[in-house]
């Protein structure tokens, strides 16, 4: 049977009707947040602070309609991502790299948050470039936001901490053991620098741990920006088109 989707675009196909479910404002920042872990409404208003509660209300009931989010039933005003929304998860990292070609720097009243800032190290993981190393954990500060990155064997598990950073799942199997660390310290703006690779190793503030982590850490984790082409560009490449 045929059913039309609420606010359609009129056009059959995913694109259209993915983004009838998730293309609303705020939409996928909720999924982006709720990806890191489930989180009770106060705690998905504090991460997005410039959310008007009745917009929040309202993306949270869509987002349940369209099979992309459900309440925790153990945990009062919860949420959590379905299977169909955790499938959003490539979605959001590619998002992410994509974003960071247009980030420049911050602009006043924007906040890097814990949820953000896992988000980005996910983005910019590289796991063969992790396979070969030894198991290491990460903790970085940036800004106001505490994450822990662990990586082992090519793989990433990152959890916000800090004070007010929810309790994260626990995790099957044995703890991780641990032959290298790296505690560090950055504004937003580095961080961005150092995901780009254009902050240097020795300009990182290093709480604990060496320079040799630090360079594990810029193999591991990269965002290659593409620099956006502006109008004088794109003219210009049109016209030697032209004369090809």
């Amino acid at each position: 049977m045929a059913t039309r989707a609420p606010r359609g675009f009129g056009q059959y196909g995913g694109v259209p009707r993915a983004l009838e479910r998730v293309g609303e404002r705020w939409a996928l920042l909720i999924v982006r947040d709720l990806l890191v872990g489930p989180r009770r409404y106060g705690d998905l208003k504090a991460g997005l602070a410039r959310i008007p509660t009745n917009i929040l209300a309202d993306r949270l009931k869509e987002l349940q309609e369209a099979g992309v989010i459900r309440r925790v039933p153990m945990v009062r005003g919860g949420y959590e991502l379905t299977p169909l929304g955790r499938e959003l998860a490539p979605v959001v990292a590619a998002l992410e790299r994509w974003g960071w070609s247009l980030l420049g720097d911050p602009a006043e009243g924007e906040q890097l948050t814990r949820e953000a800032l896992a988000t980005a190290l996910r983005a910019a993981f590289r796991a063969d470039a992790a396979a070969g190393a030894p198991p290491t954990e990460y903790v970085l500060h940036v800004g106001d936001a505490s994450v822990a990155a662990a990586v082992v064997g090519g793989t990433l598990d990152v959890a916000p901490i800090g004070p007010g950073a929810l309790p994260q799942p626990q995790r099957p199997g044995a703890e991780p053991s641990f032959e290298a660390s790296l505690e560090a310290a950055l504004e937003p703006a580095e961080f961005g620098e150092l995901l780009a690779g254009r902050l240097p190793a020795t300009e990182v503030r290093i709480l604990a741990g060496d320079l040799e982590s630090v360079e594990r850490f810029r193999a591991t984790f990269r965002i290659e920006p593409v620099e956006p082409v502006g109008p004088a560009d794109a003219e210009d490449a049109g016209a030697a088109a032209s004369v090809a």
